[in-house]
């Protein structure tokens, strides 16, 4: 059985690592919390500082299918990743079904990030709508919410 989250995610991929800091900057300011956001983007000291200066910690690094080396960090990883290791395997295209997104949706997030973007998700259900318009306003490509479970 998939293993899936029980909660809907907001993705969108920054194409380069200060535009998702003004975009991380924007969703803080309104009002989502810390814990609640995710990122995946390419190995970099660059991206390591954003995730300390922009979410207050520290990312994890793991190697992903289709990345390489990655810094990560936040719920979206957890849910990708699931018990049997799908991200670090298959790539974020291949585990999108877990949070709700169709394999093309995956493939585009994987194809945008791969080629240096930074993709930021948001985990909430009752603010989806929010957290849609604040990555579109920042530029973050390809914006979505993922389906409500059971539907994809």
């Amino acid at each position: 059985m998939v293993e899936m989250s029980s909660s809907l995610f907001t993705v969108g991929v920054f194409q380069d690592v200060s535009s998702a800091e003004k975009g991380l900057q924007a969703l803080l300011a309104q009002g989502f919390s810390s814990e609640t956001v995710s990122l995946i983007a390419k190995h970099s000291l660059e991206v390591e500082e954003l995730c300390k200066s922009a979410i207050g910690t520290t990312a994890s690094t793991m190697e992903i299918h289709g990345l390489g080396s990655a810094c990560v960090h936040g719920l979206i990883v957890e849910a990708l990743q699931g018990s049997d290791q799908l991200l670090a395997r298959c790539g974020i295209g291949a585990s999108a079904k877990r949070i709700g997104f169709q394999l093309h949706d995956g493939q585009i997030f994987e194809t945008l990030t791969a080629r240096g973007g930074v993709l930021v998700a948001v985990a909430t259900d009752a603010r989806a709508s929010d957290a849609l318009t604040v990555l579109l306003s920042y530029g973050g490509g390809n914006a979505a919410i993922s389906a409500w479970l059971g539907r994809v």
